[in-house]
């Protein structure tokens, strides 16, 4: 009797781990399968062949020495307007720097008093003639491009200049102070265009006093480097 209940303990026993083990599976507690290794290696985030890029310089002329001309219109204080011309020539330093020689001329018009006066001369017509030399130091404030068009960029400066001379004018050789802005606008490696404003500083007594007078210049210029 003993025995037989032994063999009915062992099978309920196994029926019932047998019925939990059907029951994890049925509800998905059951021990979880790994996913199978991927075949595809990952990818990479930085590509390193990167692909070199021409790029092309501008061209700009290595010569050092700048020679042209240049037309415009010259404000004698107590003379009126009139037409300048001359010539520069300029020695680059540095990518910065450079010194310039100017000379000038032009005439001097009819007082306001020689006007009035109905004849009255104050300067002979040679006296009238003015013509300065200067000497100046500039300095290049602003490189950078011009672009006319599309797909056409032209290398440009905006400078800055300022120098001593001597002006000769009504009979006398003066003193003069001059300063004032340009821009120069390189058409070519070689050729440039510049726009220039300038103020003319000197001492003129021809009215019974002493003063300084200002005579304000402004003149389109081309220049070849060499």
């Amino acid at each position: 009797m003993e025995s037989r209940f032994r063999v009915l303990f062992l099978i309920t026993a196994a029926g019932l781990m047998t019925g939990c083990a059907a029951t994890k599976n049925l509800f998905g507690m059951g021990p979880e399968a790994a996913p199978p290794p991927s075949s595809e290696p990952p990818g990479q985030v930085i590509d390193p062949q990167v692909e070199r890029q021409e790029v092309k310089e501008p061209a700009i002329d290595r010569e050092d020495f700048e020679v042209g001309g240049f037309v415009g219109i010259m404000s004698i204080e107590d003379f009126g307007t009139n037409v300048v011309y001359g010539a520069r020539l300029a020695y680059h330093l540095t990518e910065g720097f450079f010194v310039e020689g100017t000379a000038g001329t032009t005439e001097a018009g009819e007082t306001s008093f020689e006007i009035l006066s109905g004849g009255a001369q104050l300067l002979s017509d040679s006296e009238r003639q003015l013509t300065y030399y200067n000497l100046n130091l500039g300095y290049n404030i602003l490189p950078g491009e011009g672009f006319v068009g599309e797909g056409r960029a032209y290398n440009t400066n905006l400078y800055l200049i300022a120098g001593l001379g001597s002006t000769r004018f009504a009979g006398d050789d003066r003193f003069t102070v001059n300063f004032g802005a340009g821009y120069r606008f390189l058409l070519t490696d070689a050729i440039a265009l510049h726009i220039d404003f300038r103020d003319h500083l000197f001492d003129i007594d021809l009215f019974g006093e002493e003063k300084t007078a200002h005579n304000l210049e402004g003149h389109l210029g081309i220049t070849v480097f060499f």
